[in-house]
Order: C-alpha cells, then sequence, then structure tokens
C-alpha cells in the first residue's frame, strides 16, 4: 500500500497513491532502480492457519500427461485454488515410497484456500485423468506452503536460469518440454510452469510497472548444482531449454527477477515501450545519475 523510499539524493520519501504516486507506480516492477526501500506497508489477507495441499507425482513418461492434466484444471479451478506444475525429482521425503525418491518426474500442486469440497474435487479429476505414481493431499500450514521450497532454492547452491512467457501451454510445447527434461543433469534442477490469469488479471496493464502478461503461463527452468564444477552443463541445459522453447513464447519478455544475464535489450522487451518509457523518466526524476545501476537496470531518460 505504500514504501519508505530513501532515493538517491538521500532524501527520506513515502511513496503511496496519494504521495509521489509515479515512484509508487514504478516501484512495483521496477525493482531498486529508484532507492532503497526501508519499510513496506501492505494490505494483508485472512488465509488458514490451515490449507489444503495435493501434490500427485508422475515419472517422465507421464510428462505429457501431467502437464496437460494440469493445464485442464487451472482452467476449471476458482481463484480459491492455485495450481501449479513443476518437473523436478522426487524429494527424499517420508511420503515419498523409497523406490521412487530421487526420480525425475512431474508435479501437479494444488494449494486450496477455500472449500475442501472444491479442493478434494479437483485432485480426484487429476488423479482420474492421470493415476499419479504417488501423492501427497493433506491439511498443512500456509507457513509450511510458504517454506515449502526453502530447502530446495538453499543458500549455497549455484543457480542459473532462464525464463519466458507462453500465451498457452500447447500440446507442442508441452511435447518439447518433455523431451528438454529428460535432458537435464542435475537432481537439483527444476522447471516451474506458473500460470496466471485470476487476480492477475485485476490489476490493469498501466497501473503498475509490472512488465509480464496478465495471462498464460510462465516457464522458468532454474538450474541448479552443488558445486561450481558442475555448474556448466547445467548452464548448456537450462539454455537448450529456453531456445526449445523460444517458438512458443509470447515475444514479451521474461519476469525480470528471473534473468540472469541483465542484457539492456531483454529488459526493454520484458517491460515494453511504453512502460519502459515512463520508467526511464521516473528514474530520470529520482536517480539521474542512475546511482542504482547494480540491477536490472532502468537507465535515466535522456
Amino acid at each position: 500500500m505504500s514504501a519508505e523510499v530513501v532515493t538517491a539524493d538521500g532524501q527520506i520519501r513515502r511513496a503511496s497513491q496519494e504521495e509521489n504516486p509515479d515512484l509508487y507506480w514504478a516501484l512495483r516492477g521496477g525493482g531498486g532502480n529508484f532507492g532503497v526501500v526501508t519499510e513496506f506497508e501492505f494490505r494483508l489477507h485472512d488465509v488458514g492457519p490451515m490449507i489444503d495441499f495435493g501434490m500427485l507425482f508422475y515419472p517422465l513418461e507421464q510428462g505429457g500427461q501431467a502437464l496437460r492434466v494440469g493445464r485442464e484444471v487451472v482452467a476449471a479451478a476458482s481463484r480459491d485454488v492455485t495450481v501449479f506444475m513443476v518437473a523436478l525429482n522426487a524429494p527424499p521425503e517420508e511420503f515419498v515410497p523409497a523406490e521412487h525418491r530421487f526420480k525425475p518426474g512431474f508435479a501437479v500442486l494444488l494449494a486450496g484456500f477455500g472449500s475442501d469440497d472444491e479442493h478434494s474435487e479437483l485432485c480426484r479429476r487429476v488423479r482420474s485423468a492421470a493415476p499419479p505414481l504417488f501423492e501427497l493431499v493433506d491439511r498443512i500450514p500456509y507457513v509450511g506452503l510458504q517454506q515449502m521450497l526453502d530447502e530446495a532454492n538453499a543458500w549455497g547452491l549455484y543457480c542459473y536460469e532462464k525464463g519466458c512467457n507462453l500465451e498457452e501451454l500447447t500440446d507442442e510445447a508441452i511435447a518439447d518440454v518433455v523431451e528438454q527434461v529428460s535432458r537435464k543433469n542435475s537432481p537439483l534442477t527444476y522447471v516451474a510452469f506458473i500460470p496466471f490469469g485470476g487476480a492477475y488479471e485485476d490489476v490493469g496493464p498501466d497501473d503498475t510497472a509490472f512488465g509480464g502478461p496478465r495471462s498464460g503461463f510462465g516457464v522458468y527452468a532454474i538450474g541448479l548444482t552443488e558445486t561450481p564444477e558442475q555448474l556448466p552443463a547445467e548452464r548448456d541445459w537450462v539454455r537448450s531449454f529456453w531456445q526449445a522453447l523460444q517458438p512458443h513464447a509470447s515475444g514479451i519478455g521474461t519476469y525480470v527477477n528471473t534473468m540472469v544475464e541483465l542484457d539492456e535489450d531483454r529488459i526493454r522487451a520484458s517491460y515494453g515501450p511504453k512502460t519502459y518509457a515512463r520508467l526511464a523518466e521516473i528514474k530520470r526524476r529520482y536517480d539521474p545519475d542512475n546511482l542504482f545501476h547494480l540491477n536490472a537496470n532502468i537507465k535515466p531518460a535522456g
């Protein structure tokens, strides 16, 4: 709802709809280009403390089925359910049968914040369309959901990632994804499929500086290794995965937080000409000398 910002001239400013609205607009998508935020004010929503959770896991050979049924459930779910698909290796957790731990595959995840019946029906729909290798369907703490990816993305791992946006997760795109995932090297590497739509579309394209699409899917390949020696091979795989998806991509750049190589052309493409020009003008106003440049940099206009 607002932010306290130290700008390049050393001034402390409040950014909100009422105060410095141009800075408020730019911060929500433009990142750390305009100052150091020392305080955020958030609007909270009641959730939990317990939510419905489901993870249904499929082996590599059923990857196409898993992504297709996940795509259908995304279209059928209400806003009370978040659907997430991921290509990953099965974790070494108690709920995973010992013979399947560390096996590569695909998972459909459903987090339910509404009625138990809707969540159960969606899990049943996934299960009946494509019987999983194993599953976990249970009530879990909302805080547990927030922490679920912490260990897989722990500090100290070596990482390289690339992403793109798809207007649709077509059968052709799914076939290329499945083929590429079978070639990944590191068991830590994963690919996330994040559906947009829903509440994303409540925010108009000009309401914030977020440059990505409001519908379709974001697809992010995150290459992770335990040693620096393993990283070059994984980086090559991430690049080949990204290249294979380019014929299916929307033409809009990716979300800037998923960029490792901060090429100016790709940053501009991610925001689009209109949004980038507006950001550059606000940058000129608050940081004309580009003090804040160690980021997905927006250069001051002029």
